[in-house]
């Protein structure tokens, strides 16, 4: 186990704002957690993972837990697929080459993704036609409060579009410490989504390795990487509307962009935001990237209060333009 007092998170979040804790703790097994937890820590306690989906407006005065274990293990597999447990402390991206090196489909759409594995759940990370709730069966980890132990099967996780029940009920209650994912030896694969076919094109054969190629490809293209530029990756939600609503706004603008969501239409946050004026933008020390509208970045020394001026400030721009009210998939602590 770690302990650091007065710990800089500048360097533990993607958006690399300074901000300090009262108190970081790594652990690095289930035996130190249970320790942890059973020595009435600090409060609040806030579990952090890879911190690429949190934006700190101030010093937290508590405790940041950090599950630090980076175990991946095969649990089980037979002639078709394969079962896959993975530590919360896991780089997402790890994880993901592991699998597509051992001939394993299900995750190469949600190649270059930020952040550890014990976070992929709670967001229900999502990228290129694919969602990770499609492929988990199990997350387990520990109250919070209690340091009992709990392992829920996918549907006891309520997924839903970037959302769980660790974003809901449980929020600020449990520490995920594993998720594991079935996976398949003869995957299908998924390249019918944003530009992955027009990717392909450059390829002699498709696979889950070349498609996890074609996805970092256009992922690189598109997304400041948070070492040049602090960012989260996607900062808002792709709003799902009514039908009429989506028919009001291509009157108006015919070449609106959409994807059938049941008997809703999701419109890409990225179009609602660029069509209001916002991409490329410059507000002191935060702005919006060049090259993906979605995206709200860090040009040096951003404070938090910034980025989330910066925020609001596009929502109620789109939501006066198109009447759509935009969602942040952010964290704001």
């Amino acid at each position: 186990m770690e302990i650091i007092e007065n710990a800089s998170l500048k360097k533990l979040t993607t958006f690399g704002i300074e901000a300090k804790a009262a108190k970081l703790v790594k652990t690095y097994s289930n035996t130190e957690l249970i320790s942890f937890l059973q020595s009435k820590p600090q409060q609040p306690i806030f579990v952090l993972g890879g911190g690429s989906n949190i934006v700190f407006t101030r010093n937290f005065e508590g405790t940041i837990l950090q599950p630090s274990d980076e175990n991946i293990v095969v649990a089980s597999e037979n002639d078709n697929e394969a079962t896959i447990c993975a530590a919360a402390g896991v780089e997402w991206d790890k994880l993901v080459s592991f699998c597509v090196e051992k001939g394993l489909g299900g995750l190469e759409n949600l190649s270059l993704i930020p952040g550890h594995v014990g976070a992929c759940p709670v967001q229900n990370i999502g990228a290129y036609g694919v969602e990770v709730k499609d492929t988990i069966t199990q997350v387990d980890g520990f109250y919070l409060d209690s340091a009992q132990p709990f392992s829920f099967s996918n549907e006891l996780c309520e997924f839903g579009y970037r959302d769980s029940i660790f974003k809901r009920e449980l929020k600020g209650k449990v520490v995920i410490t594993h998720v594991s994912f079935k996976l398949s030896k003869k995957p299908q694969l998924i390249t019918h989504y944003g530009n992955i076919e027009e990717e392909l094109k450059s390829y002699n054969k498709r696979s889950i390795k070349t498609v996890r190629e074609a996805v970092i490809s256009i992922r690189e293209r598109k997304l400041p990487s948070p070492e040049v530029n602090g960012n989260c990756g996607s900062f808002f939600k792709n709003p799902t509307i009514p039908l009429t609503q989506f028919e009001a706004i291509k009157s108006a603008y015919p070449n609106v962009p959409s994807y059938p969501a049941g008997d809703l239409v999701k419109v890409p946050a990225a179009w609602l935001i660029e069509t209001c004026g916002f991409k490329g933008i410059k507000k002191g020390n935060v702005g919006v990237h060049s090259q993906q509208a979605l995206v709200l970045i860090n040009l040096g020394n951003a404070d938090g209060n910034e980025v989330i001026a910066l925020a609001n400030e596009i929502i109620e721009a789109v939501k006066g333009k198109f009447c759509i009210e935009l969602e942040k998939e952010v964290n704001i602590l």
